[in-house]
């Protein structure tokens, strides 16, 4: 029989959402932060449904017979065990919320649920039919509700009767809605349609008898819903929410002879009304109603979850403004450091000139690139600036600072790339800003995402021509550089620097660099690098030479590149591998990967950074990177990877990727039936992420002292 060495890419993401919500029940993490997590797993699932579900639907539809290449199942396959995976774990989060709300209670705070209480069925415009249980809410309370109701949320909704001359309402992604089952006097069946999302009014209601209990606005609108069709008879009703398709490509929408910017925005507004893929239900409707509600929708009915939890979870940031000041519920305050490495009393591009500089957020802070940046905007040998931008945040000191250069007369070149997905609009605005400033704007080219991190700076010296480059693992975002792990590297290493000017050149002209020596740049010559760095080490196991290959990604799904690792594993290489998400790779199984192990990181910051490690010692080759390994980064994306030549920063990111690997509080291994366990140690606890900012508070203070 053949051993299975693969998982499925979308179960294997499933595992992953589910080690988010693990998070959740870990009695370790702050309460108001396991609230957090609940409600980060559920806008995961979202965006999972959208892209890849909606993907396998389309996959169905156009060629119902592929077969994906790690365990060769059908979409139809793939779509049944998604299901069934997701209706498994959305019980465990429902499991999880409820434990976490019965905790919070305990402080003051307690969320009405009518769940937990029987309703009965309403006879014609007779709201009192539905009596909240004694121990919720008081008569006092439910006449409260039904002022706020009355006089608050019924003048601003508009409800809607399904019949021949009312067609179905589009019903918008990620909205929340009232469905009824009604029955007129003369016995005819209809569908009752009330929205329950809206800026109008506040969706985490107070109830003013009691200020220590809190009611969600679609449970009161669901509760008084007899209220607004007061001429029929309710026999069914529940909360729903449609997640809808989003996996549209931008190449069919785009239309040479317009501008670049109106396809995108052509493609986010035909994305918003693309086909339902998954219906969330708070209640059960009776049969009949069902079945119409499926059939206007157009949903088989095997994509209905039921959740006895919200069917969203943003009221979780109000919750924890209202019990704000219980201290421990929230993780404790830690702030990104200065690194000691840098110095405010001297120009940033000096020190970089004289040695590399390496930040790792969110421990270092990422203030000294910015600081950077705007040196260069003012510095008058500064020549050029050419940056790479994929995703910015809403108030950018990054583009602050391009359009200061260009104030002074800098050359600015901006690639902007509008497909990062779900971030497009923004993208879009900030490409007018960039241009109406005077920056040279650029987009990605046709079929290929640019997602490499690179900025390069061109100076006119005395001493002739110098250059800064800077390579990154993640997004030139503020906000996400206190919340993601990530390196940034800032060198005046020239060799670096020709083949990042050479990357701009080809991306100026619509082109891709097709040879490299120092930089790894994708699509044409980063897989292949590896393949060779792997290669290598495969030739030395087999002439009996320590051989090792380690890397930390996001994502492992590339199979030519697990195959790859898979005959390293065979020859003797010892792999370590950081993988946080999507992995499928199997480790451990006997004589295919048995000199593989794969952990995983989950825990209060998303596990960002790229390494790619090939041999140890003082002759191992260490690279930063923006690519994960998988076929669209490495095959079908501008992806660019570092070599690490300082001897003192590649000691130091063997040494990260040390501690990550010996991570015995947030990291889990997997197994070779593919589950994931926590590590289990005897020794002391080390959680690498706390164990970084410790370090980094540590050192600042030690270079205070010198």
């Amino acid at each position: 029989m053949k051993k299975i060495c693969y998982d499925n890419r979308e179960l294997s993401w499933l595992k992953f959402n589910k080690r988010v919500l693990e998070e959740s029940m870990d009695i370790r993490v702050p309460l108001l932060e396991r609230l957090s997590f609940v409600s980060i797993f559920q806008s995961n699932l979202d965006e999972f449904f959208m892209v890849r579900v909606g993907s396998l639907r389309d996959q169905l539809i156009i060629d119902p017979d592929e077969r994906e290449s790690k365990l060769n199942m059908t979409p139809e396959e793939q779509l049944d065990a998604i299901v069934s995976y997701t209706k498994e774990i959305c019980k465990v989060k429902d499991s999880s919320y409820a434990d976490i709300m019965s905790e919070i209670k305990k402080y003051g705070l307690e969320l009405i649920d009518f769940h937990s209480k029987k309703e009965t069925v309403c006879e014609y415009g007779n709201s009192e039919a539905f009596t909240a249980d004694e121990k919720m809410l008081t008569p006092e309370d439910e006449k409260e509700l039904k002022k706020i109701f009355n006089s608050n949320i019924r003048p601003l909704i508009s409800p809607q009767i399904i019949g021949k001359r009312q067609p179905f309402p589009f019903l918008k992604d990620k909205r929340i809605y009232a469905v009824v089952a009604l029955e007129s006097k003369s016995g005819t069946e209809k569908l009752g349609i009330v929205p329950c999302s809206g800026e109008a009014f506040s969706r985490l209601l107070r109830i003013p008898s009691d200020s220590t209990k809190y009611i969600l606005a679609e449970e009161v609108i669901l509760h008084f819903v007899s209220e607004i069709f007061s001429r029929y008879k309710v026999k069914s009703k529940s909360l729903i929410r449609i997640t809808r398709n989003a996996d549209i490509d931008e190449e069919t929408v785009y239309d040479e002879d317009l501008d670049y910017r109106s396809t995108m925005k052509k493609l986010i507004k035909k994305r918003k009304k693309l086909s339902p893929v998954r219906m969330e239900m708070s209640r059960k409707l009776n049969t009949s109603a069902l079945e119409t509600l499926c059939k206007y929708i157009d949903l088989d009915k095997k994509y209905i979850f039921y959740s006895k939890s919200p069917l969203e979870f943003s009221f979780s940031r109000e919750i924890q403004d209202i019990l704000r000041e219980h201290s421990e519920l929230v993780y404790n305050r830690l702030v990104p450091q200065k690194s000691p490495h840098i110095t405010s009393s001297r120009p940033i591009m000096e020190q970089i000139d004289e040695e590399d500089k390496l930040l790792f957020y969110p421990y270092n802070s990422m203030k000294p690139f910015l600081d950077m940046l705007y040196e260069a905007s003012e510095d008058p040998s500064v020549v050029s600036i050419k940056m790479t931008l994929y995703r910015l945040a809403n108030n950018s000191k990054i583009v602050e600072a391009l359009t200061n250069a260009v104030e002074n007369n800098k050359e600015v070149v901006v690639l902007v790339e509008l497909r990062a997905r779900f971030d497009e609009e923004n993208n879009i605005n900030w490409s007018r800003v960039l241009e109406k400033a005077g920056c040279r704007v650029i987009y990605g080219l046709p079929g290929l995402k640019v997602h490499s991190k690179l900025c390069l700076i061109t100076r006119k010296t005395d001493e002739g021509i110098k250059f800064i480059t800077q390579i990154g693992t993640g997004n030139y975002n503020e906000k996400t550089s206190r919340l993601y792990t990530d390196y940034s590297l800032m060198t005046s290493d020239s060799r670096i620097a020709h083949e990042a000017a050479e990357v701009f050149d080809r991306l100026s002209l619509g082109e891709v660099v097709e040879d490299t020596n120092h930089l790894l740049v994708a699509p044409h010559c980063l897989r292949n690098k590896i393949f060779d760095m792997i290669d290598n080490e495969i030739v030395k196991a087999q002439h009996g030479v320590k051989a090792y290959i380690g890397a930390k990604v996001n994502s492992l799904a590339d199979k030519g590149l697990i195959n790859r690792l898979i005959e390293a594993s065979k020859a003797g290489v010892k792999v370590q591998l950081i993988v946080r998400g999507i992995c499928c790779l199997i480790p451990g199984v006997e004589g295919e990967t048995e000199n593989i192990e794969i952990i995983s990181i989950v825990g209060r910051y998303l596990e960002h950074s790229r390494i790619y490690i090939f041999g140890e010692g003082t002759d191992s080759k260490v690279y930063i990177s923006s690519a994960d390994y998988m076929s669209r980064n490495t095959m079908r994306r501008v992806e660019v990877a570092a070599p690490i030549y300082n001897e003192e920063i590649k000691k130091r990111i063997l040494e990260d990727f040390t501690i990550q690997f010996n991570d015995n509080v947030k990291a889990r291994k997997l197994l070779p039936n593919g589950e994931y366990v926590y590590v289990e140690s005897e020794g002391a606890k080390l959680d690498s992420q706390i164990y970084f900012f410790e370090r980094a508070y540590r050192e600042l203070e030690e270079s205070k002292s010198l």
